[in-house]
């Protein structure tokens, strides 16, 4: 007789940033495509009552406007780079990720930090800090391979037990990352981020708003050479790229939740500011692979 692991590791692959969202409920995310291609994404998440284990992976740059659970405390591991990166409920910011990326992170519920006494005050000026440590690569392979083994074994270590070695680990990788920190360099990140968070918040409350570079710039409160180069830094293309694929992303949205009869293609190009149709059509299918129509058709198709 076989005896199931009592570990539910949950494994979601997607085919859409938005199912991608959806498979990370507990996370404020809006996700959008900005690189070329169809997308593909794995989800993995392992729940110890109350930490959890997150690895995820997607194939195109995409862009994550994004903040944590409420009172939790998060270590995401960025496997591209090997860089750690520390959240908690109050870190709200825009980023686009590279191509191929992966990412696994433990999440502290708000219940087991304050079980565990952790002061998150005393770690302000660290949140979304990229952080380096020697065991940063180690770390993020272990909690990978340790999802696949947690789903696969019978004699495992109880969830409590995990969750407080999960803990010293974390804080011993932390106060490593501490030591090598380039505090000029942090604070030149912290006022970057400062900028692209302000983007982030317009991007997320005002869905259907489209600006120009000299208005997103007012929104960020910069002069347009420090929004370039805030842009430069966190997503590697100038703020009108951005905007414009922000646009095909909202439209390509639009069409995904259109219903048999309803709206159309010029219709919802005009919506979104791309007056010229044929321009529209081949950008949309340069990004998402497929011509609008085609994902109009498919969506109206599911109604």
């Amino acid at each position: 007789m076989t005896t199931e692991s009592p570990f539910q590791v949950q494994a979601f692959s997607t085919a859409d940033v938005g199912e991608q969202v959806r498979a990370t409920p507990s996370w404020t995310q809006h996700y959008q495509q900005m690189s070329p291609g169809h997308f593909a994404g794995q989800v993995r998440c392992l729940d110890l009552q109350g930490v959890e284990i997150y690895e995820e992976f997607m194939n195109t740059r995409v862009e994550q406007n994004f903040s944590a659970p409420p009172g939790a405390l998060a270590f995401c591991f960025d496997r591209t780079d090997n860089t750690l990166y520390l959240l908690n409920g109050e870190s709200r910011n825009i980023w686009i990720t590279p191509e191929n990326y992966q990412e696994v992170a433990v999440v502290f519920g708000p219940e087991f930090v304050q079980r565990h006494s952790l002061d998150i005050a005393r770690l302000e000026g660290l949140f979304m800090a990229p952080l380096n440590s020697g065991q940063n690569a180690l770390f993020g392979r272990w909690l990978s391979s340790t999802l696949t083994r947690l789903g696969q074994e019978t004699d495992l270590p109880n969830r409590e037990a995990l969750a407080e070695q999960l803990l010293e680990d974390c804080l011993f990788i932390l106060d490593n990352a501490c030591v090598r920190l380039d505090r000029g360099a942090l604070w030149r990140r912290t006022e970057e981020r400062t900028i692209m968070r302000r983007v982030g918040e317009w991007a997320a409350d005002c869905p259907e708003e489209t600006l120009n570079l000299l208005e997103l710039a007012q929104v960020a409160g910069v002069s347009l050479r420090q929004l370039q180069q805030a842009f430069k830094a966190f997503t590697g293309m100038t703020p009108a790229h951005w905007l414009r694929l922000r646009r095909l992303n909202s439209a390509r949205r639009e069409l995904l939740g259109a219903r048999a009869g309803g709206s159309t293609v010029a219709e919802v190009a005009m919506h979104w500011s791309f007056w010229h149709l044929g321009r529209f059509s081949s950008s949309y299918q340069q990004l998402f692979k497929e011509l609008p129509s085609e994902t109009l058709k498919r969506a109206q198709q599911r109604t």
